[in-house]
């Protein structure tokens, strides 16, 4: 007997590969062909990768769909994540300073994960945060091209903080998979 699921059927958008989000040609990551040449190079590719693969997972999702909490008991949702990576953005410049740390964007623990909600303003608003904090993220960064020059009041490596920050961002990529997928069906690396 066959049981009735409230779970959408999976579904990708390319034609070319079936695993895949999008056919290579549509899709925007890696479009400059061959490799990036050296360590901060590569480093900053799969950082821009990842970003561009969580946007990605966001695309042609409402406001309901962007803050539903798909994969219980989780608070997590793919708006979340967005908020998430803002405040996490913020955090990792408080690394680099040696003043005061920034305070932060949402207020309290998991403020970023229980203020997405379904609300049109709330997702311009998240979008909006993490492209200026990655923006200044960035920003800071820029100033210490030396990956092993160590910065802020802990001393940490320039090298082990763009790691992170790739790591941080796959790790929150596959969590945008499971949750994607659960909203609408749609799969893809």
């Amino acid at each position: 007997m066959q049981r009735m699921s409230d779970q959408p059927a999976r579904w990708t958008q390319a034609t070319v590969y079936p695993d895949m989000w999008a056919d290579p040609d549509e899709d925007p990551r890696n479009s400059q062909g061959g490799s990036a040449e050296g360590e901060l190079a590569t480093l900053q590719e799969f950082l821009s990768d990842y970003r561009k693969t969580l946007r990605m997972k966001c695309e042609g999702l409402d406001a309901e769909q962007l803050a539903r909490r798909s994969v219980p008991p989780s608070t997590m949702s793919l708006l979340g994540l967005v908020r998430h990576l803002a405040e996490v953005e913020r955090d990792w410049r408080n690394w680099i300073r040696d003043g005061d740390p920034l305070p932060k964007l949402y207020g309290v623990r998991d403020a970023d994960f229980d203020g997405a909600v379904a609300e049109q303003a709330v997702v311009d608003a998240s979008y909006a945060d993490l492209e200026r904090e990655q923006a200044a993220t960035d920003a800071a960064l820029a100033e210490h091209p030396d990956l092993g020059e160590r910065v802020g009041k802990d001393g940490i490596a320039v090298r082990e903080l763009m790691v992170h920050r790739v790591e941080e961002y796959a790790r929150h990529c596959g969590h945008a998979d499971l949750l994607r997928e659960c909203v609408d069906g749609r799969v893809g690396q």
